[in-house]
């Protein structure tokens, strides 16, 4: 299986489930072409092949497995199924920003800001995700809730999908993570929960277990900064928080996020900003 065709969802907004179904293809059948579709279509095979491709990709589909069609490509059938072909798909939109990248552990840019969730749904386009029957039995529920009054099952629905999605997100996690990936998130989990405290790349390397060199070759790679530069452009960001949230003074604000000189905190935060943290709290608050 490729290694190639991971889709990242930036969250948030979250993927929106619109609607499952369940498809049986008979010998001589075959998906349907189609262009534009709008949506995301991830199907799930259940029983026999299909031979289908999106613009100049081919995959066969095979029980177990899982595809992920695009909303904005062309997708086709390859050639017709050559044994009874049984498959769920769900339909879901995203309003939000998504890409393809071509690379597993590629690149993961920065949060710029803090009230923003800096999580990506990594989803593998072609997929073979290993709690597969307990996937099917979600689908049969979700199935299920079709005939149902649209109010009476909506969140339903959607808990349900976002575990499908869970499922498969484990499934890549569980063995595809660079390990500079890995152990950049976990230096970022770690400073963006102690980032009020004095936090070195000594410290890391005695928290995370590795060389201190080695933890900011991984966050350069992944997050383009090094630990220092987004443990420092965090702060910031939870400053600005505050300055819309509370109405402490720039001292206590510089002393809770971790600035222990309230006129280099400033100093910084015009730098950042571009504009002083007082002009900065103007701005939001009347």
């Amino acid at each position: 299986m490729s290694d190639q065709g991971l889709i990242l969802l930036e969250i948030p907004p979250v993927p929106y489930y619109i609607t499952t179904g369940l498809s049986v293809f008979q010998p001589g059948e075959q998906h349907p072409s189609r262009h534009n579709l709008g949506v995301f279509d991830l199907l799930w095979v259940i029983e026999g092949t299909l031979y289908i491709g999106e613009e100049d990709q081919q995959w066969e589909v095979t029980s177990g497995q899982t595809l992920l069609l695009l909303p904005d490509r062309y997708h086709y059938a390859v050639r017709p199924c050559e044994a009874e072909t049984r498959f769920y798909w769900n339909h879901f939109d995203f309003r939000g920003r998504w890409r393809q990248t071509e690379k597993i552990g590629g690149p993961v840019h920065p949060v710029r800001n803090a009230w923003e969730n800096p999580y990506k749904v990594r989803l593998r386009q072609y997929a073979a995700p290993p709690e597969f029957s307990l996937a099917e039995r979600h689908l049969r529920q979700l199935l299920s809730y079709a005939s149902q009054i649209p109010g009476e099952a909506y969140w339903r629905e959607q808990q349900l999908f976002m575990e499908l999605l869970r499922l498969l997100e484990v499934g890549y996690r569980g063995s595809q993570d660079s390990p500079a990936l890995k152990l950049a998130e976990q230096t970022e989990a770690y400073l963006r929960q102690h980032y009020q405290a004095d936090v070195t790349n000594e410290v890391l390397a005695e928290v995370l277990h590795f060389h201190p060199n080695y933890i900011v070759r991984c966050m350069k790679e992944i997050y383009r900064c090094t630990p220092m530069e987004y443990l420092h452009e965090y702060r910031l960001e939870q400053a600005k928080l505050l300055l819309i949230k509370t109405e402490w003074p720039i001292s206590r604000i510089a002393e809770h996020v971790g600035f222990p000189y309230t006129p280099y905190f400033s100093r910084c935060f015009k730098q950042y900003a571009g504009i002083s943290p007082l002009r900065f709290r103007k701005q939001f608050v009347p």
